[in-house]
């Protein structure tokens, strides 16, 4: 049997914790089903000396992470808790903050993490590489074998519920904090989210925009499919975005039946800028920044074309 939170505090050593409500958010899962059952592995015990993994989940920003990580804990039936990581998160923002009542005393609020750790819950760590390392540092022993963290300012111990689990949620891009090696020895297995497929895609904006013509669907799908082509970290949430403005737009223009296209082109720019208009021009312009293009090699090639007529090597 789970714990389920029917009162708003509960006490441990003494100490007297409020506890937050778990997320009743409802989410659906569209595609790449394996990814979904490699989760629910990880939390599988198969021995009553085996203890559940607790995994990262990596991938491009709006791809879907969190989301696979609540249909996973939804489908276990166990009480849901998400904790949104961030550069200035501190040991007590992850455990317990005190607060001042009205009264002049102090109360200890149990995080959302820490709310699972006692209602034998599952915490998504949301964008976990976010979190400087002395933060980390306070679920050490929470992420091994022991299973416990330890709160210093309201001086108590929690030993987590037997049915307790966590995973971590990371982004692939650079505003990152880098995880110690300490840390992500205890955040196995790696699980990689791709980019969706094409039909993945269309049922993920069809489920999200029901009210949606088929036309702007496709067309949205087809842009991002080929800016998934070209690496550029254009996601279904953006598509999501571009939808959603373009409609009320065209809403606006209602007598005008040429407004769709002129709308929905609006659209891509307001949400992810000018240059999102010409996917090729902004890949080959992505790559000359990392340096993937040939550098020059002679003087003509600072002002000349390779097919330039006038480049001084062109008979060579």
């Amino acid at each position: 049997m789970l714990n389920t939170t029917t009162k708003k505090t509960i006490e441990i050593d003494g100490v007297t914790l409020h506890l937050s409500q778990p997320d009743n958010t409802s989410s659906e899962w569209i595609g790449q089903e394996e990814v979904l059952r490699q989760i629910q592995a990880c939390w599988m015990v198969i021995s009553e000396k085996d203890f559940p993994l607790s995994p990262r989940i990596t991938g491009m920003p709006g791809i879907g992470k969190t989301t696979l990580a609540m249909v996973a804990a939804n489908q276990r039936n166990q009480p849901l808790y998400i904790f949104q990581c961030t550069s200035d998160t501190r040991p007590e923002d992850l455990l317990i903050t005190p607060v001042l009542s009205e009264k002049g005393k102090i109360s200890y609020h149990a995080s959302p993490l820490v709310c699972a750790i006692i209602e034998g819950g599952i915490c998504i760590l949301d964008e976990g590489n976010r979190m400087n390392e002395k933060s980390w540092a306070s679920l050490a022993p929470l992420l091994d074998h022991r299973r416990y963290v330890e709160s210093i300012i309201a001086g108590i111990k929690i030993q987590a519920h037997k049915e307790f689990r966590a995973c971590v949620t990371m982004n692939n891009d650079e505003s990152t904090f880098e995880i110690p090696d300490y840390i992500l020895s205890r955040l196995q297995p790696t699980l990689q989210l791709a980019m969706p497929s094409y039909q993945d895609e269309l049922a993920i904006l069809r489920y999200h925009l029901p009210f949606s013509g088929e036309d702007l669907l496709k067309m949205t799908v087809d842009f991002l499919q080929k800016s998934h082509q070209l690496d550029l970290d254009f996601s279904p949430r953006d598509g999501i975005h571009i939808i959603q403005y373009a409609l009320k737009r065209i809403s606006q223009e209602k007598d005008n039946p040429l407004a769709k296209d002129k709308m929905w082109q609006e659209a891509v720019s307001k949400v992810l800028g000018e240059e999102a208009l010409d996917l090729d021009a902004l890949a080959a312009r992505n790559r000359r920044a990392l340096g993937e293009e040939r550098l020059p090699m002679g003087l003509g090639d600072f002002f000349f074309s390779d097919d330039n007529p006038l480049h001084p090597d062109m008979d060579k």
